[in-house]
């Protein structure tokens, strides 16, 4: 009986024990010679970034901390960022993972003196992509060895529903590593953001939703931070941020008979609409050279904005290029001369029009080739344009889509063109061009996009709309602005295009921050 009693003793103190190691904190995990006390990873925390990952990491000291989403194709497709806060808590941002595997995402602890404590390495797998998603091929390789981080693309393909709209990002080699799916928000799963996606300073991204009538700024995770409703409007095409921070819209004016034809400026902070711009004023709704349609006879789709002077520069399909003061004046008018009267406010806008000038910078007075129904070897007119920038040089860049150029359908292409304008003598010149060369191979009539990127020296041209027989789909080239030689080109075939359209838009994009 002894013997029982000491041996059931023996046993609940055993067990008692055992509980208690059950209870006491784990012991920390040594990375070299910083410890992990607590860790967590979680993919596409928000359920809207599927190719997104968030770890949550607890150390035993004070470090800040680098993050590399590890590349699978070599030079180009590793990811990196280094964070500046220094805690012993972190919550990581993890963005451009591959889709349906696994990515290897180190962290690396760096101290105070600039060195690395230890490091962590996680496997993070994701979900297939979506069927939506369209064939990249790339037929040039970069041929620089540049960090060009992802190019984003405002994507219009699908195979099923093509609502919501979803942007993506594919790294050089051609792999999506960023989207985001809004099939399941229940604010954006309608969502038309048309032109589409823009990125800001701080990593976020912004766009106009044509569904909504609205303004939103997300992250790179696909939550709302901000949204700016349009009063009285709706929202089509742009939205352009300036550099104070307000926003830039093309909308059209609910109760009118006429669209796409009044921008408008929304103050970022109150969120007023602060300017109005009723093109109808200011142009001449009646000129009817370049379309048949009464209703939508300007067609805006694009914005730029000019700090030196408090300016906006507008994109009319189906008009030409028009600098606009901000009390809706015209300054000039970039188009062929052709059907210019008088505007809705009586100004007479043939005096508004500028005289193109040849290579030498005579200017040029052929009355066809003002008109608009002739050729010149140095100088052609927009046609039907979109994306007009503002370069660092004060220069016009726009994509020339070009469809019935010179009032006629004998030469077709599209292209990326530059103007210089003399705005006190009203004169432009034509100082360089790509595309003419390519012919059908970079036509789009429709949408598509041209970028200067200064710091690389390339002209990025993004036809959206292509169709080849029964193919349609997108293409991206960029080249070198002195040689013009192409470093890098890209062709995208959705699974369906929306009425030819692959594209509206693509940017180069850091998915941190620019």
């Amino acid at each position: 009986m002894k013997k029982l009693k000491l041996f059931v003793t023996l046993l609940l103190l055993t067990l008692l024990w055992s509980q208690c190691k059950k209870n006491e904190t784990p012991e920390p995990t040594p990375v070299d010679n910083i410890s992990v006390l607590s860790e967590k990873v979680e993919v596409d925390p928000s359920g809207f970034s599927p190719l997104t990952a968030e770890i949550e990491i607890e150390l035993d000291e004070s470090v800040r901390i680098d993050v590399s989403v590890e590349g699978k194709k070599g030079t180009g497709s590793t990811i990196e960022h280094s964070f500046t806060e220094f805690s012993t808590q972190h919550l990581v941002p993890v963005y451009g993972l591959y889709a349906g595997t696994s990515t290897t995402v180190t962290l690396r602890f760096i101290d105070t003196k600039g060195e690395e404590r230890g490091r962590k390495s996680f496997e993070i797998e994701t979900k297939e992509l979506l069927a939506d998603f369209p064939d990249i091929s790339i037929d040039v390789a970069e041929k620089r060895d540049i960090d060009r981080g992802l190019t984003l693309v405002s994507y219009f393909g699908y195979f099923e529903n093509l609502f919501p709209q979803r942007p993506f990002a594919f790294d050089q080699h051609g792999d999506i590593r960023w989207y985001l799916d809004y099939s399941s928000h229940p604010t954006l799963q309608g969502l038309f953001y048309d032109v589409g996606v823009e990125q800001l300073a701080n990593g976020n991204f912004y766009f106009g939703d044509g569904e909504k009538d609205k303004i939103f700024e997300v992250n790179p995770f696909g939550l709302i931070v901000q949204s700016w409703d349009l009063p009285g409007y709706g929202h089509h095409h742009s939205v352009v941020e300036k550099p104070n921070g307000n926003f830039l819209v093309t909308v059209n004016k609910w109760g009118l008979e006429t669209v796409e034809d009044h921008i408008i400026e929304v103050d970022r902070q109150t969120k007023a609409i602060i300017n109005e711009w009723d093109l109808r004023e200011s142009l001449d709704p009646d000129r009817q050279t370049m379309v048949n349609n009464r209703s939508d006879w300007i067609h805006v789709n694009a914005i730029a904005y000019d700090a030196s002077d408090n300016t906006i520069i507008i994109s009319g399909r189906t008009q030409g290029v028009v600098k606009l003061t901000e009390n809706n004046e015209v300054v000039w008018i970039l188009g062929n001369h052709s059907g210019w009267d008088m505007s809705g406010n009586g100004t007479d806008l043939k005096t508004k029009l500028l005289t193109p000038l040849d290579a030498m910078g005579q200017p040029i007075n052929d009355p066809g080739v003002l008109a608009g129904t002739e050729k010149h070897p140095d100088f052609g007119w927009n046609w039907y344009q979109h994306a007009n920038k503002l370069l660092p040089n004060g220069n016009h860049l726009m994509f020339d889509n070009g469809p019935g150029r010179n009032f006629s359908n004998s030469e077709v292409y599209s292209r990326a063109v530059e103007f210089e304008i003399d705005e006190e003598n009203r004169q432009v010149r034509q100082v360089w061009a790509y595309g003419k060369e390519r012919g059908l191979e970079t036509y789009s009539g429709i949408v598509s996009d041209a970028d200067y990127l200064p710091e690389h020296n390339r002209v990025v041209l993004s036809p959206g709309a292509m169709v080849q027989g029964s193919r349609e789909f997108g293409r991206i080239v960029e080249v070198d602005y002195t040689t013009k030689e192409v470093l890098f080109e890209a062709t995208i075939t959705p699974p369906v295009s929306f009425y030819t359209i692959t594209f509206h838009r693509t940017e180069w994009v850091n998915l941190y921050g620019r």
